[in-house]
């Protein structure tokens, strides 16, 4: 016979390891009820039964409350046998209690043990019933609703989130600035310096360039230096880059962009981008706040590339200064080290975008012109 049965009433998300001390503060809130850390084995859950059902919202709150260690609390509003129709009856049954023709709704599935059928074939069949039930809409990136189903074996719960309460990475109101950085051409003069402390020093910088996968790097020599010490400051930035590259790889959504790394003399570099812009990084430019707008209008601009100079344990030579079209004092009274100066310009870059964006935003909604 189909129905709800008595199994999971809370269960909570927790980081890996600290399963045995949320259940025992759970214990400690003085609620009668079965507390199980790592169920069946599976870690990051701690699973609770209670005597009273009535008590699920009271103490789900005092999890919340009390409990920091506990990630997310999923209040359990059906529990049933972990097949796949009992499972989809379930969640329509959710369903109309908290969606209407309006809501935006998205169901997201985790499935532990072995069963035949996917979670994708869940979050497919039940946000299909659900459409049908209620008429409401899928929004998989920005949904009012997220019914979610956890799978333990041989029993299924189900329930409801608040789509404000689901922590996500990126909202409609935050805007993906990444393209903007394939503009950059960063020209860093090279660290001179005992050759395990330059390889250390390129390693960084190599990590900081590929992290914001900038359109490319260019080495900016201005006088000879040691063949050998050159050698391992290059070998540092090519491993720097190599190393954040293959954590892109597997961990973001999109192909990432490999940063090139050129080699080029400074002055070389200058006359030979004439007419491109140039933005210097040194302490005796202006305010990054009182130019930082300026800064931005480049890199939103018809400009295919805008080149940012950073010095090295020498600054950039005052002669490329009459070159700039910006010189910029990232933190005044502060000298920032070689390895941070191109990201902290970088990160002030991505403030200046959004500030811009946004009011472009703004004007454009209510018809004024930005000059």
């Amino acid at each position: 016979m189909r129905g709800s049965i008595r199994g999971l009433d809370i269960i909570i998300k927790t980081p890996l390891g600290l399963e045995n001390i949320v259940a025992s503060r759970i214990e400690e809130l003085g609620y009668k009820a079965e507390v199980e850390p790592k169920p069946s084995g599976y870690p990051g859950l701690v699973t609770v039964k209670l005597a009273s059902e009535a008590d699920k919202p009271k103490l789900a709150v005092a999890i919340e409350r009390e409990i920091p260690e506990a990630e997310r609390v999923l209040v359990a509003e059906e529990t049933v046998k972990a097949s796949l129709e009992e499972i989809v009856e379930a969640a329509v049954r959710v369903s109309t209690r908290h969606l209407g023709e309006e809501t935006k709704f998205a169901v997201r599935t985790v499935r532990r043990g072995s069963h035949p059928y996917t979670s994708v074939d869940i979050n497919y069949k039940a946000g299909s019933a659900i459409i049908e039930a209620t008429n409401a809409s899928v929004n998989l990136d920005n949904p009012d609703v997220v019914v979610w189903v956890e799978v333990i074996n041989d029993v299924a719960a189900i329930g409801v989130l608040d789509g404000s309460r689901v922590w996500r990475k990126m909202t409609p109101e935050k805007r993906n600035i990444r393209e903007y950085f394939s503009k950059a051409s960063v020209i860093q003069m090279p660290y001179i310096g005992p050759k395990g402390a330059a390889q250390s020093m390129g390693a960084r910088i190599g990590r900081a360039v590929q992290m914001f996968e900038v359109g490319e790097l260019v080495i900016g020599m201005v006088c000879s230096v040691g063949a050998d010490v050159l050698d391992h400051f290059i070998r540092g930035v090519l491993e720097g880059i190599e190393s954040r590259y293959r954590i892109q790889c597997r961990t973001y959504s999109h192909k990432p962009r490999r940063v090139k790394v050129r080699i080029q003399d400074l002055y070389q570099l200058v006359r030979d981008r004439r007419g491109e812009p140039k933005i210097v990084f040194e302490p005796e430019g202006e305010p990054f706040p009182k130019v930082s707008s300026r800064l931005a209008e480049y890199f939103t601009s018809d400009e295919r590339r805008i080149n940012m100079f950073f010095g090295s344990r020498e600054g950039i030579p005052k002669g490329v200064f009459r070159f700039a079209d910006l010189i910029i004092d990232l933190c005044p009274g502060i000298t920032l080290s070689t390895e941070y100066a191109a990201s902290s310009a970088l990160i002030g870059l991505a403030f200046a975008l959004e500030d811009t964006l946004r009011e472009r935003g703004r004007s454009k909604r209510w018809g004024l012109r930005l000059d």
